[in-house]
């Protein structure tokens, strides 16, 4: 099996400069080093690796911060994407905004910190988070969507090179679809799902419809979507940041962990602490001419 070599830069900071690639050349003579963005986005077209040879590229890559993975060159572009929504195509925990307009947030940020480290069971770490906020006014959801959400850089760039490339994409969400309805629309994607919220009498009730949707639920939606378009597995990529991602990350044919917990990041396939959204497109292999913004 043929194998990539990927080393991704954030394309605010291009920092891949002739003296590291000609590290890199000099540490893999014989591979094919290609340039996918200049100061970005490089790949090196490998006969065989293994984790030694991911060794020795953090090596060569010293302190300069930019993301190394590994990935096989068969399937490489992606017909299906499902993305988490909270810290990873926006920037903000959205329970910990409105948490912080009840005036909980230290609390409920917690709770959220560690549910997503997987110390705690998603579906009751939601219902303790969602009672704490029982009686907020239902117009702190537009509050906050408005004036504390941020879309992460690069979110457009992979949605919209993904729907024109023909791929599925799809955002799914342990958290509320007030939000991800209008992040989807927001960003582009074409499917979106989330918990819903409750609200009785112009407040949150403190509780959430059933069945949650969690971890389960969010590689369940990888499936569905997958059957439903004939995509097979290995064609699929899928990218989040928390513990409830795991088992979409650990089924999809590509897994990214985006600026992760450290057990998510372990496990994933790929990883990205550095660059912005659209290393999901270097990933597959996809040049910077042919990003659609």
């Amino acid at each position: 099996m043929a194998y990539v070599l990927s080393m991704i830069a954030n394309p605010a900071e291009p920092v891949i400069d002739g003296d590291c690639i000609a590290r890199f050349e000099k540490l893999f003579p014989h591979d094919v080093l290609s340039e996918l963005a200049p100061g970005v986005a490089y790949d090196i077209a490998m006969e065989e690796a293994d984790e030694s040879v991911l060794l020795a590229a953090n090596g060569a890559r010293q302190d300069i911060p930019m993301d190394i993975n590994i990935l096989p060159t068969e399937h490489r572009r992606k017909r299906l994407l499902v993305a988490d929504m909270d810290s990873t195509i926006i920037e903000q925990e959205c329970i910990d905004e409105l948490a912080d307009v009840a005036g909980k947030r230290a609390e409920i940020s917690a709770i959220t910190e560690r549910a997503m480290r997987g110390e705690l069971e998603f579906e009751s770490a939601l219902s303790a988070r969602v009672a704490m906020l029982q009686g907020l006014p239902a117009s702190a959801l537009e509050e906050v969507f408005e004036s504390r959400i941020t879309i992460t850089p690069g979110a457009r760039t992979l949605v919209a090179t993904m729907n024109a490339m023909g791929a599925i994409t799809a955002l799914v969400s342990g958290g509320f679809h007030f939000f991800t309805d209008r992040v989807a629309k927001a960003v582009g994607f074409q499917t979106s799902q989330a918990n819903e919220l409750l609200i009785e009498d112009g407040a949150v009730s403190g509780r959430v419809a059933t069945p949650v949707l969690g971890r389960s639920a969010k590689q369940n939606a990888l499936l569905r979507l997958a059957g439903a378009h004939d995509i097979a597995l290995e064609e699929t990529l899928a990218v989040g940041d928390g513990a409830n991602d795991l088992a979409m990350l650990n089924r999809a044919g590509l897994g990214v962990a985006f600026r992760a917990k450290p057990a998510v990041a372990e496990a994933a396939q790929a990883r990205i602490n550095h660059s912005d959204l659209t290393a999901l497109l270097y990933l597959q292999g996809i040049p910077q001419s042919e990003f659609v913004e």
